[in-house]
C-alpha cells in the first residue's frame, strides 16, 4: 500500500508520546494561527481562482471562523484536558474515580471543496488539541487550495506527526485501506457510506458530516422583507454551495405571492440588477457540478433569475415557484443558487412534509409567533435548527454541529471537536489497603452479604424515602 509507510511513521510518533504534552499541542495550534495570518491573502486568492468566492465570504468562513475555533480551543484547552472526577459509591469513597481524556492515535480527516480551508482546519484544530497525529486529505476539486495546503501547511506543523495527502478517488480508496484510529469525513451521503464501509473493516470510529435537503418553513405571520433577506443570504452565500443552506421553502400560496417580490428586491439589493457582474456572487466549482445544477432548473416555473453561462460556470440567483415534490429539484440536494418554493396549506402540512423525508442537516422556521417556531422545532428532527434566520447557528462554537440519520453521524465545533477526537477513558484507582471493605463481595456468598452489598452499591432514586 503506497500510504502504509506514512501511516506507520505517524503511528510511531504517536506511540512515542510526543503529541501528549499540553505545551506541544499549544505550539502546534499556535502554528496553525500563523498559517492563517501569513497565508491569508493566498487563501483568499486561491478560493477566488477555484470558485470565484468573494473575498468577504472567504475571509468570514475560511479565516475568521477558523480563528474563532482556534482561539476558543487555546483559551480552554487546559481545562478540557484535565481529568474529570466523578461520583463514587460507598465502597469507593476513599478511591479515585475519573475520566481520562486520551487521544485516539492516528486520525484521518477528509475535507470537501465548498469550504476547503474551514472544513479541514476546524476538525484539525480539535484533533491536535486532543493529542492525535493527523493525515489531512484536502479536496482535489479545488486545485489551487489543495496545492496551497500541500505546499505550505507542512512548513508550519511537525512533519513527524502531521501530513497532507493529495489524492483523487483511486488514491483515497488505497489510503482508506490502512488502519486509522478515527476518520472524520465531510461530503455526500453516498461517499459517506463508502467511508463507513472502509472504516468498518478495522472497527474504526467515524464522524460523517453529510448534507441533505434543508427545509425552510415560512409562516403567514412574519416580516416578509426580513425573511426574504435572511433566506436569500443563506441560499446564495457561496453561490449556494453550502451544506446547511436552506434547500427549499415551504409556505402557503398567499405567502409565496408576498415572498416573490421581496426575494427579487433582496437579490437586487445584494447583487445588483445583473448578478453576473457582481463581485459578491460566486461561481459553481466545476463543469460537472454546473451541468447537474442547471438541469434542476426544469422544475416548477422560474420566477426570478434562471440565467446561466457555462463558460463562466455562472448560474444566476434563481427562485422557482410552484415546485412539485416530484420535480427534479426536490429529488436531490441542490447545492447551488436555486431556491424552490413548495406550496403547503399550513404548518401541520409543512411538518408532515419534512417528517416524510430523510432527516436534514438543518431546519429553518420563520414566524413572528414564537409558538410556531417552537412547534416546528419540537415536532421535527434534524442535525441543527435555526429560528428566524439561516446559517447563523454554525457561527457559535458553543453549539454542536453535525447531522442525524442521512445527514451525518457525530458532532463538532468548540469543545465538541475536542471531545470527538478524544477517547473518554473511565478510570478507577483503588486503595491497596482496607481489604475488609471488599470482603462482602467475595465468596462464600450469604444473604447477609447480599444485604450489605445492596446497601453499599445501590443507587436510590431521588425523592424516595425508606420506611424503617
Amino acid at each position: 500500500n503506497p500510504y502504509a509507510g506514512l501511516v506507520s511513521h505517524l503511528r510511531a510518533a504517536w506511540l512515542s508520546g510526543k503529541t501528549r504534552p499540553m505545551e506541544y499541542r499549544v505550539a502546534q495550534l499556535e502554528a496553525l494561527g500563523r498559517f492563517l495570518d501569513e497565508k491569508k491573502q493566498d487563501i483568499l486568492e486561491a478560493t477566488a481562482l477555484d470558485m470565484g468566492k468573494p473575498s468577504f465570504e472567504a475571509y468570514f468562513t475560511e479565516i475568521l471562523l477558523c480563528k474563532n475555533e482556534l482561539n476558543d480551543t487555546l483559551n480552554n484547552l487546559s481545562h478540557w484536558m484535565k481529568d474529570e472526577h466523578v461520583d463514587k459509591n460507598l465502597v469507593t469513597q476513599l478511591d479515585s474515580a475519573f475520566i481520562r481524556k486520551d487521544p485516539y492515535g492516528v486520525v484521518l480527516i477528509i475535507a470537501p471543496w465548498n469550504y476547503p480551508i474551514h472544513l479541514f482546519l476546524v476538525p484539525l484544530i480539535g484533533a491536535i488539541a486532543a493529542g492525535n497525529c493527523v493525515i489531512i486529505k484536502p479536496s482535489e476539486t479545488t486545485k489551487n487550495i489543495e496545492r496551497l495546503v500541500a505546499e505550505t501547511l507542512t512548513c508550519y506543523l511537525d512533519n513527524d506527526c502531521f501530513a497532507v495527502v493529495t489524492a483523487g478517488v483511486e488514491e483515497t480508496t488505497r489510503l482508506l485501506e490502512n488502519k486509522f484510529d478515527y476518520i472524520f469525513f465531510t461530503g455526500t451521503p453516498s461517499v459517506g457510506r463508502i467511508i463507513m464501509t472502509a472504516a468498518a473493516k478495522h472497527l474504526t470510529p467515524v464522524t460523517l458530516e453529510l448534507g441533505g435537503k434543508n427545509p425552510c418553513y415560512v409562516s403567514d405571520t412574519c416580516d416578509v422583507q426580513n425573511v426574504a433577506r435572511r433566506v436569500a443570504w443563506g441560499r446564495f452565500f457561496n453561490a449556494g454551495q453550502t451544506c446547511i443552506a436552506p434547500d427549499y421553502v415551504l409556505c402557503t400560496v398567499e405567502m409565496q405571492e408576498k415572498l416573490m417580490p421581496a426575494l427579487r428586491e433582496a437579490i437586487t439589493e445584494f447583487f445588483g440588477s445583473n448578478p453576473q457582474e457582481s463581485p459578491d456572487f460566486g461561481r459553481i466549482v466545476g463543469d460537472k457540478q454546473f451541468r447537474r445544477i442547471r438541469a434542476l432548473l426544469r422544475s416548477g416555473r422560474v420566477a426570478i433569475g434562471g440565467q446561466t453561462d457555462e463558460k463562466e460556470r455562472y448560474i444566476a440567483p434563481t427562485v422557482l415557484a410552484d415546485v412539485l415534490p416530484s420535480d427534479p429539484a426536490m429529488q436531490e440536494e441542490i447545492f447551488g443558487p436555486i431556491l424552490p418554493i413548495v406550496v403547503v396549506a399550513n404548518m401541520d402540512e409543512a411538518i408532515d412534509f419534512i417528517n416524510a423525508r430523510p432527516r436534514p442537516l438543518a431546519i429553518y422556521a420563520f414566524s413572528c409567533d414564537s409558538k410556531v417556531v417552537n412547534q416546528v422545532l419540537e415536532r421535527t428532527s434534524s442535525g441543527g435548527f435555526c429560528g428566524n434566520d439561516t446559517l447563523m447557528h454554525v457561527t457559535l462554537t458553543s453549539l454542536p454541529f453535525g447531522g442525524i440519520g442521512n445527514s451525518g453521524l457525530g458532532k463538532y465545533h468548540g469543545k465538541f471537536t475536542f471531545d470527538t477526537f478524544t477517547h473518554h477513558r473511565g478510570c478507577l484507582h483503588r486503595n491497596m489497603g482496607l481489604e475488609a471493605l471488599n470482603a462482602l463481595r467475595y465468596p462464600p456468598y450469604s444473604q447477609q452479604k447480599q444485604g450489605l452489598l445492596t446497601t453499599t452499591f445501590e443507587i436510590k432514586r431521588k425523592g424516595m424515602c425508606t420506611l424503617l
